[in-house]
């Protein structure tokens, strides 16, 4: 089976990523990625497959995965066929372990959180009060934004280094052998983007900065990312306008500009896509935040 290397798309207004998998079945593959993964299913069954474990999971089901562990959720047939009565749901939680700055995981306050980071890379299934505290801590995170989803986040730390109630998922020999892959491609592609975003991109462009045809191409990004291409640049730019609108007193048209979009009306359309308010309403939120 082919592990592949999976990345969500992360806002530059966010330092990690809080994300919903809601659909018939949960589609993720056999994959692995550099960030830490907190995984809480919130409908559906199947087995789980953390490194050399394989186990079942069901409602309820919280898992940690360490950086670079390869992992999938395969969910029953009777979700797959799509003669289940219900959605296959979980929720996500990444974030890599420098996203709160170098020295933050350095303090004297986080030792107990450093050595449960090193026991996280076999993979964690937490039970008992451990999982009773963490589960609504997670799901009131879909709900939440800046520092209330931050301090949810760090209430969740606090619990998984202090809690015994875990059981340890993959072997630690099978651990031993995982060393970082190489992914220049993912990395040239991601940096080339982050570098060009404020421009016209086109498929071609960055199919060639991959040495890859552009269908050939499109095929490797859906892999890694999830998304399209194009919904994977427009989140950047949508990112890099909030950044703007909250730093900047630009008017909508020159944040849309700098932002990489040519057209008012696409921009517009674009961010209340990824926002679900229009980019004059979220300057209106951000000024009246800082006047409260």
């Amino acid at each position: 089976m082919k592990c592949k290397e999976i990345r969500l798309p992360q806002d530059f207004d966010k330092s990690f990523i809080v994300f919903r998998e809601k659909g018939q079945y949960i589609p993720c593959p056999w994959h692995f990625h550099p960030e830490y993964e907190l995984v809480l299913v919130l409908k559906s069954t199947g087995k789980r497959m953390v490194g050399d474990h394989i186990g079942n999971f069901q409602t309820g089901d919280l898992v940690l995965v360490g950086p670079y562990l390869p992992h999938v959720w395969s969910n029953d047939p009777i979700y797959v066929t799509g003669q289940a009565t219900e959605e296959a749901d979980a929720l996500v939680i990444q974030f890599k372990e420098d996203f709160l700055g170098g020295e933050f995981l350095n303090l004297p306050e986080m030792e107990p959180f450093r050595n449960f980071q090193k026991l996280s890379r076999r993979g964690m299934s937490f039970y008992g009060k451990a999982k009773e505290q963490i589960n609504p801590l997670i799901i009131e995170m879909i709900h939440m934004n800046g520092i209330q989803r931050l301090s949810n986040l760090l209430s969740i730390f606090d619990i998984l280094a202090h809690t015994l109630e875990y059981e340890l998922l993959a072997s630690p020999v099978y651990v031993s052998q995982l060393d970082p892959p190489h992914t220049d491609r993912v990395s040239k592609v991601k940096n080339y983007i982050l570098n060009n975003f404020d421009r016209d991109i086109s498929l071609a462009e960055v199919a060639s900065i991959a040495n890859m045809a552009v269908s050939t191409f499109c095929i490797f990004f859906k892999d890694q990312y999830r998304i399209t291409f194009v919904e994977y640049l427009n989140s950047i730019r949508i990112g890099h306008a909030c950044k703007l609108l909250i730093e900047q007193n630009d008017s909508i048209l020159e944040v849309a500009y700098k932002s990489g979009f040519n057209n008012l009306a696409n921009f517009n359309r674009q961010f209340k896509k990824f926002k679900t308010m229009t980019p004059s309403q979220y300057k209106k939120t951000v000024n009246e935040s800082e006047m409260a």
